[in-house]
């Protein structure tokens, strides 16, 4: 057989992957380029399967076994996952497959996969990436505007797909573990108004105000004066329609606008999901600004990812490799801080803690809503976005519901009030109007 004839390596990729399948006892299986299935275990989940699409991608993933490498040949659909993406990472994980394979017999692996180590593969790349510095953590170099466009503007259309009625991007708030997705997302508006306890005409504002949903609830139902403000120039374009749809003009007003630059003076203040943005080098100076904008008791309630506290500094600082692609390929500028560093910044900057509340089970529970919605209306995405960013976001959803399920992130909302006179600080004794 010669030796570098399409019969030959597929008989040497049936033989690596058989080899890896003793090693690791899988439930799942490798589909080669001929449609042949190798079983990676003895007790196979026939839902989920890799395809590869040609002994070129096994090469290129030995000369440059990488995580962006998996990547960009699975956004480019040279490798594909078959199966529920979430219920395919528990069952990959339920054998330590990483572990195991730390025990290949690296003599026999060289050996045997030459004709496909040698196989040659065009280059990967995708037009969906951040060009300049991803990780942003020196402020002379940090556009969030640019940060933010790149992530948000690539298609209304395409978000509304998933993230429901509302076009709510964050947590949402199951009082029920079987509730619908939109159910969620306005009972998460809900808790959000009555943790501020808005009253009729105060004014709110809402920084990254996203979609308009939280101003728009919160003018319809508390009568507040509320204001957004946002980076991403789509997002203003559909909250102007939708103000403007609900009769809203004279009680809501958004802008595409830095919060830094903001001037006024608010009752409330909300920020949702955009804290995460702000990078940890900066958020001292988040705090204060937000500090001169609100009023003596006004309350303040700050939502947003968080991570694990790190022993050191130097260990907070890594980045890991998986943690650099999303900063590459999805968000570029995030970065997590731990809940007890916010809080003593809060405390620094002029403000009194009230509540922290942990919501990561409802963010597995809602971002895994938003990727089974994608899921089921894949050919429209693909039509809004294009294969590449499809696949992206189904990976990203899927990552981040498993992270959350896991414990690996964490949300917190927090709720605070500006303290900078004596006395009470305002605010009810329990939190007995909270659950009504």
């Amino acid at each position: 057989m010669p030796f570098f004839s399409d019969q030959n390596r597929l008989a040497v990729a049936r033989r690596l992957f058989e080899h890896i399948g003793e090693l690791i006892n899988a439930r799942f299986s490798i589909r080669l380029w001929d449609g042949s299935m190798i079983p990676l275990g003895r007790n196979i989940d026939t839902d989920f399967f890799i395809a590869i699409n040609g002994p070129g991608v096994i090469g290129a993933l030995l000369r440059r076994p990488t995580y962006e490498n998996l990547l960009l040949h699975y956004v480019k659909g040279h490798i594909d996952l078959h199966g529920d993406l979430i219920e395919f990472i528990a069952v990959a994980r339920e054998k330590r497959p990483k572990k195991k394979l730390k025990k290949l017999n690296k003599f026999f692996l060289f050996r045997q996969v030459l004709p496909l180590l040698l196989t040659p593969a065009g280059k990967v790349t995708t037009q969906h990436e951040y060009q300049d510095d991803e990780v942003g953590r020196r402020e002379s170099r940090r556009d969030n505007k640019e940060f933010i466009q790149f992530h948000y503007d690539i298609s209304n259309d395409f978000y509304a797909l998933f993230l429901g009625s509302e076009m709510q991007y964050s947590c949402g708030y199951f009082t029920h573990q079987d509730n619908s997705l939109d159910q969620a997302q306005h009972d998460k508006l809900e808790m959000i108004c009555r943790k501020l306890r808005l009253k009729p005409d105060e004014k709110l504002l809402d920084i990254g105000c996203g979609w308009g949903g939280l101003i728009c609830h919160a003018a319809r139902n508390y009568g507040v004066r509320a204001h957004g403000v946002t980076l991403s120039q789509k997002q203003v374009d559909y909250a102007m329609e939708k103000i403007k749809r609900l009769g809203l003009e004279d009680r809501v007003t958004i802008e595409l606008r830095n919060y830094s630059t903001l001037e006024d003076t608010y009752d409330k203040i909300a920020s949702v999901g955009m804290f995460e943005h702000i990078g940890i080098a900066n958020m001292t100076r988040y705090f204060q600004k937000i500090n001169t904008l609100l009023r003596d008791r006004g309350i303040l309630l700050n939502h947003g990812l968080s991570r694990h506290a790190k022993p050191t500094r130097r260990t907070a600082r890594r980045i890991r490799p998986e943690r650099r692609l999303l900063l590459k390929y999805i968000f570029p500028g995030s970065e997590l801080d731990n809940v007890g560093h916010t809080i003593g910044l809060l405390e620094i900057c002029g403000f009194e803690m009230h509540d922290v509340e942990a919501w990561r089970e409802h963010y597995a529970l809602t971002t895994r809503h938003w990727y089974r919605r994608l899921m089921a209306r894949r050919e429209e995405a693909t039509n809004f976005v294009g294969m590449e960013k499809f696949r992206m976001w189904a990976l990203y959803l899927a990552g981040v519901s498993t992270g959350l399920a896991d414990g690996s992130m964490h949300i917190c909302q927090i709720v605070a009030t500006k303290h900078s006179a004596k006395g009470a600080s305002g605010l009810p004794l329990t939190r007995a109007d909270l659950y009504m």
